[in-house]
């Protein structure tokens, strides 16, 4: 008789998808052609480990062997009840091991190791799945010959859409959005083809995207349940909201953002979390897990979202001034205008990379341009791979094909023969009319072969055209657009450009590439995207310090010099002081406040902090209670001791009664430099 778990089981096994190489490699390993005994599969929540193993012992069975499942979820944590749960497998002579959620039995890790597989049958094999890498006993003293680690990543495009097409969702622009929002994941993929949510209707007109029909609270709900909640209730709300508004979370940014809240502590706090990796200077959430903690965030505290939002983008800009220019990067993770986004992001990081020209790549660039219809353009590009191939980037996909390429050249990096070039030839001759030419940086082309709506490769060939620019900070972009490209136009125009008509440049098609060319003003590109998310958060944004920028080899110094009267401080607010109160110890953060005067970052720093020292030496009295209020505020931010809880500590007050002092003394200072300004 059939019955509901046959039923079950059958619909699973309709709807896997994928994994060939994965499973080819697991099956070489049952039919015992490989040395492994013991396979770890790893990877974040929602990757698809679980589908594996079932699918695995599944094909085991065809074969005729049989599967021994543990579920680590269920079992207690004690040498007991894990070999009463393998019992049955000692007894079998090729038994296949399978245990999941290995991430909640690390204490029984050695255990497992040294007392349990060692006496599994000789032709056992094991496999284990869990978010996190296996740990290092497994390939030492012998393990090393019979242990493999598998990471699973995600999905491929094609790989998820054949999913959808398992739940029921036809191609079609939803079943692209679904693809692109889920980022690979196979659980992400199948909760959002709820038929709820796959039939959504579509956005009203002038709506940007339609990430709102994917995040709806119900399906947010489900993704942070399934995939994080018992690591999300902890102690840390507060650095959770931050990693999941930043791209990269680091402790600099932490202590920046939430002043307090003890930074390193937080930050190891999230680095221990299954869903974390290591990423630049910081940590990032699992993007999955980023994007459902956001939208979680959104639903329920649009305040915080957006204070966090705006300290965030503070902190990136002013580092991004001090010449770190991959923060560009961060800065464009922060921006939601989906147009811009479209030609300055790295969303499509998860899926593609961008690299070196290699061997070969010429023709396979050559033969993607004729299939792209425009094979009038390969003569035109193809001198620079033969004898700059520096100036071009690629991007790549998980299998290595190449999706997209772009070149640019700026005044100092443009090979000789760049001013022979059609296109080239006019803009270099251009950009070196303008006083800030050096800080220009040109395309050639920037093609993205996937035709992608969204322009996951297209934005990511613009910021490697910048971050390979050597431009620290470009003013000016010169963009060739075609015209047919409607989100190009749009792109061109969000972003500020003009179209320069005497510069557009014809390679024999019937269609001009047409000249944009986009001026960021004094702040250079980093302060445009921190201009823009200010607007996106409806606020003002400070005034543009213009700073010296750096060329591709020197140092141009070409600033607008003004004097300290036009860089006097605009009329500050409460808020104002307390952030610089906060970012008292940060030079480059307190150059760009409001309470600043001066023309270099030193000057507009130091008069920060001695406007905050006057008015510090003059808001207390004489009495216990005020001088204690003033020593609260000395180990709090004019002489900070090393955490906040250590200042509560020294001053003998309890951390409610200390930071309920320091938020007194810092108004009381707050408001004696704003009646002063």
């Amino acid at each position: 008789m059939a019955t509901i778990g046959a039923r079950i089981a059958e619909r699973d096994r309709r709807r896997f998808v994928g994994r060939r190489p994965e499973l080819a490699f697991l099956e070489r390993c049952l039919e015992g052609e490989t040395d492994a005994a013991v396979v770890f599969v790893h990877g974040p929540g929602g990757i698809g480990k679980s589908t594996l193993l079932r699918e695995l012992a599944r094909r085991a069975g065809a074969c005729g062997r049989r599967a021994h499942f543990v579920e680590g979820r269920e079992l207690a944590p004690a040498p007991l009840a894990l070999d009463e749960a393998l019992g049955p497998a000692r007894e079998d002579a090729a038994p296949l091991v399978l245990i999941d959620t290995y991430e909640l039995m690390g204490a029984l890790d050695g255990y497992l190791r040294e007392q349990v597989v060692t006496h599994l049958p000789e032709r056992a094999l094991v496999v284990i799945a869990g978010r996190e890498r296996p740990s290092r006993g497994w390939f030492e003293g012998g393990w090393e010959g019979l242990a493999v680690a598998l990471e699973l990543g995600g999905l491929s495009s094609d790989e998820a859409h054949e999913l959808l097409s398992a739940h029921g969702v036809e191609e079609g622009e939803r079943a692209i959005d679904l693809v692109a929002w889920a980022e690979g994941s196979p659980l992400a993929l199948a909760l959002a083809s709820d038929d709820a949510l796959a039939t959504a209707p579509s956005p009203a007109p002038g709506r940007e995207g339609r990430e709102d029909d994917l995040e709806r609270p119900e399906l947010v709900r489900a993704l942070i349940h399934r995939l994080a909640q018992a690591e999300i209730d902890g102690p840390h709300p507060g650095p959770l909201a931050v990693a999941a508004v930043a791209r990269v979370t680091t402790i600099d940014l932490l202590r920046e953002v939430l002043p307090d809240v003890d930074a390193v502590q937080a930050y190891m706090w999230l680095r221990e979390r299954s869903f974390a990796e290591p990423l630049g200077e910081g940590i990032a959430l699992h993007d999955l897990v980023r994007k459902a903690l956001h939208a979680d965030l959104r639903h329920r505290d649009l305040d915080r979202e957006r204070m966090l939002r705006r300290r965030i983008v503070d902190h990136l800009h002013a580092r991004a001034r001090a010449g770190h220019e991959l923060l560009s990067i961060d800065l464009a993770h922060l921006m939601e205008n989906e147009a811009i986004r479209w030609g300055f992001s790295w969303e499509g990081s998860g899926e593609y990379r961008v690299d070196e020209v290699r061997p070969g790549d010429a023709d396979e660039v050559r033969e993607r341009l004729g299939e792209r219809d425009v094979p009038e353009r390969w003569p035109h590009v193809a001198p620079y791979f033969e004898r700059a191939p520096e100036r071009i980037s690629l991007v790549r996909d998980l299998s290595d094909r190449i999706r997209g390429f772009q070149l640019s050249v700026t005044i100092d990096t443009a090979p000789a023969f760049a001013d022979e070039d059609v296109l080239l030839g006019p803009w270099l001759a251009h950009a070196r009319e303008r006083a800030d030419g050096r800080d220009a940086v040109l395309w050639q082309a920037a093609v993205d072969f996937t035709g992608d709506p969204r322009g996951r490769v297209q934005s990511m060939l613009g910021m490697s055209g910048i971050l390979r620019s050597g431009v620290v900070n470009p003013r000016f972009c010169y963009l060739p657009i075609d015209p047919r490209m409607e989100n190009a136009v749009r792109f061109a125009q969000m972003s500020g450009g003009v179209h320069v008509e005497e510069l557009d440049r014809s390679f024999g098609a019937p269609v001009k590439q047409q000249c944009w060319v986009i001026d960021f003003g004094l702040g250079g590109l980093v302060g445009a995207q921190r201009n823009l998310v200010y607007a996106e958060l409806g606020l003002v944004p400070p005034p543009t310090v213009p700073v010296a920028r750096t060329g591709a080899a020197e140092e141009t110094g070409r600033a607008v010099a003004r004097s300290e009267d036009e860089l006097a401080p605009d009329p500050v607010t409460v808020e104002d002081v307390r952030e610089a109160l906060r970012n008292l110890r940060i030079p480059h953060k307190l150059a760009v406040s409001p309470l600043a005067s001066g023309t270099t970052q030193e000057r507009r720093a130091a008069s920060v902090r001695a406007r905050i020292d006057d008015a510090a030496a003059r808001a207390f009295g004489a009495t216990p209670n005020e001088e204690l209020l003033r020593k609260v505020l000395v180990r709090g931010y004019l002489d900070p001791a090393p955490s906040h809880e250590q200042a509560a500590d020294e001053l003998a007050l309890s951390r409610a009664a200390y930071f309920r002092r320091l938020r007194a003394a810092a108004e009381r200072v707050a408001a004696l430099v704003a009646e002063s300004a």
